[in-house]
């Protein structure tokens, strides 16, 4: 059999393990009403809650399918699909799939063919994110009992210690924006196009963020991922074909 990332087996598995999570979370609903029911709750208040909350959700999984039309050019849609919709985080999964890509020397906008280097980028994405999993339940009290003894301590302390982590996770994300900037000083500008969409996005962000303070526009701050998201990618088109 001719191997393919769209193949429909993958659809097959990929589908079942989504139908499963899917199960769980329709299960997990139900006894949250009939909790809510028990305790005096009153209906329209449960469905006001149950609305504003699936109106809201729109705005992440539009996040989440850009991702995935992003990563399927080479990975197909199953992977993809997979990776985003159960563990998988959108700014990790990307940059996992394309770091993988460039150590295989694989065209990172071309359709993988080959099944060793395909597993590779599944197991590469996979692990990565499982590690969180794995070190969640043993280390994340400790480290908030820690960081809550800090803001016992002295609060200004804390908070600077929060921003510098926070900080610090996104410098990782930034190293991989602007690893290849010195490449314009040897006349090739490709290494820019990442710079010129994350300054783009940053800008449409931005905007967001005053338009939903100073206008009152409170929902624009769930959709202003997704704005940024497809403005950056629509703006990656012309700034490719200017500085490729």
């Amino acid at each position: 059999m001719e191997f393919s990332v769209n193949n429909p087996i993958l659809f097959i598995l990929v589908g079942v393990i989504i139908a499963a999570v899917l199960a769980q979370s329709v299960y997990f609903l139900l006894r949250a009403l009939k909790r809510a029911k028990q305790i005096g709750i009153k209906s329209q208040t449960l469905k006001s809650t149950i609305i504003s909350a699936a109106v809201f959700t729109v705005a992440p999984a539009v996040a989440v399918l850009v991702g995935v039309v992003a990563l399927s050019k080479s990975l197909g849609i199953p992977l993809p699909w997979l990776r985003l919709s159960v563990i998988g985080s959108l700014t990790y999964e990307t940059v996992a799939a394309g770091n993988t890509l460039e150590a295989l020397k694989l065209d990172a906008g071309s359709r993988i063919t080959d099944p060793s280097a395909f597993v590779t980028i599944l197991w590469v994405m996979t692990l990565g994110i499982a590690i969180g999993l794995i070190f969640v339940p043993f280390v994340t009290k400790k480290i908030q009992g820690g960081m809550n003894k800090i803001g016992l301590k002295d609060k200004k302390w804390s908070e600077i210690f929060n921003n510098a982590m926070f900080l610090g996770m996104i410098s990782a994300f930034l190293g991989y924006v602007f690893c290849d900037v010195t490449l314009a000083f040897k006349g090739d500008y490709s290494g820019l196009i990442p710079v010129a969409v994350m300054f783009l996005s940053a800008a449409v962000m931005a905007v967001c963020g005053i338009i939903a303070t100073k206008a009152k526009v409170r929902w624009l701050t769930d959709y202003a991922l997704p704005i940024s998201l497809i403005s950056g990618m629509a703006f990656a088109i012309p700034v490719t074909g200017w500085l490729s």
